[in-house]
Order: C-alpha cells, then sequence, then structure tokens
C-alpha cells in the first residue's frame, strides 16, 4: 500500500524549530510534501495576498523531503499546494504547526496556524492545527512528538467529517507531566487589549498593542482549563460561525419590509 500523502505547513515560517519537529514525525507516518512561510506569519488569522505577488521557492532545509518557502500567508500556501505544488494529488493530511505559542480560546480566530488548518477543511481535507503553549523561539518540542503521532495517527484511520479541522494545544514542558488528551470546547475568553502610545525619534507617534488574556470560563470541559491541568487540548473546529439557534426566533419576532 502506498504512505498516505502529508502537507505541513505552519505560521512561524519554513526555518522554525516547530515545523521542523512536526514534519519529522509525520515523516514516519508518510510521505511528507511542507509549504510554508518564507517569514514568520503570526496573527495573520485567514488572510490571503489577492493584490500583491506570490513567490514560491523550492527549499533544501529538510533533506529528502519535497518542500517550498512561499511569500505569503499560511492559508496561501495551503492554497498553492493544492493548486500547483501537488499537481492534482489530493492529500491524506494536512497538518500545521508546531506553533510557538498557544492557539487555545478566542486565539483560533487570529491564528495563522489555524486558518492554515481551516483552509485545508474548507477544500474538503481533514487537517490538524498543533500549537505549545510555549512562545520561545527555541521551545523544547519533545515531549509533545507522540502525542502529535498518536492524533495524527487517528485521523489517518477514521478520518474527520468534511469541514472540520483539530486545534491542539498542548502545555509547555515546563508544565507537570502531561497527563493524557482531553477533547473539549473553546472557552469562552478573551484578550483585554490596551494600546501603548509611542513616539519615535522624529516626534511622530504610533502605537503598540499590548494586552492580556482574561479567561472567565469556569467550565472543566474546556480547552484553557485541560492546558491548565496538564492535558493536551483537542477542539473540533468549523468555519461554519453561523449562530443556527437564532435563526427562527429572528424569523419569528423581528419585523422586515417585504
Amino acid at each position: 500500500m502506498s504512505k498516505p500523502l502529508i502537507l505541513v505547513c505552519n505560521d512561524d515560517g519554513i526555518f522554525s524549530v516547530g515545523i521542523r519537529t512536526l514534519i519529522e514525525v509525520m515523516s514516519e507516518l508518510g510521505e511528507v510534501v511542507v509549504v510554508a512561510p518564507d517569514s514568520p506569519q503570526s496573527g495573520m488569522g485567514h488572510a490571503i495576498t489577492i493584490g500583491n505577488t506570490l513567490r514560491l521557492e523550492s527549499s533544501d532545509l529538510f533533506p529528502g523531503i519535497i518542500a517550498y518557502e512561499c511569500s505569503g500567508t499560511p492559508a496561501d500556501c495551503v492554497k498553492l499546494a493544492k493548486h500547483y505544488v501537488l499537481k492534482g494529488r489530493k492529500p491524506d493530511l494536512v497538518v500545521s504547526g508546531i506553533n510557538h505559542g498557544s492557539n487555545s480560546s478566542i486565539s483560533v480566530l487570529y491564528s495563522g496556524t489555524m486558518s492554515a488548518a481551516i483552509e485545508a477543511a474548507l477544500e474538503g481535507l481533514p487537517a490538524i492545527g498543533f500549537s505549545l503553549c510555549d512562545y520561545d523561539a527555541h521551545a523544547d518540542f519533545s515531549h509533545v512528538k507522540k502525542y502529535v503521532k498518536q492524533i495524527a495517527t487517528e485521523v489517518l484511520t477514521n478520518g474527520l467529517a468534511k469541514g472540520i479541522t483539530l486545534n491542539v494545544n498542548f502545555p509547555p514542558i515546563s508544565a507537570a507531566p502531561i497527563k493524557g488528551v482531553k477533547i473539549c470546547r473553546q472557552a469562552h475568553a478573551r484578550w483585554e487589549e490596551k494600546f501603548d502610545e509611542r513616539f519615535d525619534p522624529y516626534g511622530r507617534r504610533y502605537f503598540w498593542m499590548a494586552g492580556s488574556f482574561e479567561n472567565k470560563d469556569a467550565g472543566e470541559d474546556t480547552d484553557e482549563w485541560a492546558l491548565a491541568n496538564s492535558y493536551v487540548s483537542v477542539v473540533p473546529c468549523s468555519f461554519d460561525l453561523t449562530a443556527h439557534q437564532l435563526i427562527g426566533q429572528l424569523n419569528r419576532d423581528w419585523k422586515f419590509i417585504n
């Protein structure tokens, strides 16, 4: 039997430690093709390049593996992989990461890592976004390898419903030893933002966004609870943002001009 075809993307860029770790693990499971940004794209969300050129260059960073670096966003990387690099071959799995930093709770909306996975889901491909709750550029990923392999194997074996992707987050190695895996919901939390007003040497004003993450969700079935208690969090995600429960109420109670 032929090996599964696995597309690897990320948002920290092709030179990150996280993507190297993910490639190492995926190479144990199948044939790996890499298309990743040529520079960091964190916080890009689901942005795509429509007003500028896209450049795609082959890379020899990973011996024996077909790899390309792309000038665009994580979502661009998945699109170019599907329509150009793979030349009609359909990946059995798309994996994104391993991100340097958490993508739990509301961060999933801003995440370039998860947007690559969601773009794959839009294309009808099973996909997983992996993130480590450690922002250090030289973070240690050794403790998550077996979980990455296990979760990817489950998806390759069982598949995912069309339009669904998994958001997987890992506690850092500095936390207590990982206790296991929890299937969770996304915590109802948010970033409390502030903007620091500053001035450059020429007296021109600029702003630097800062803030803190506030989690007031006390549920013990959330990704934030799982991570705080040394579990791997796995949240099934959908790109359908419709509030289906409100459609009937709005049709019934709101008065529109016909």
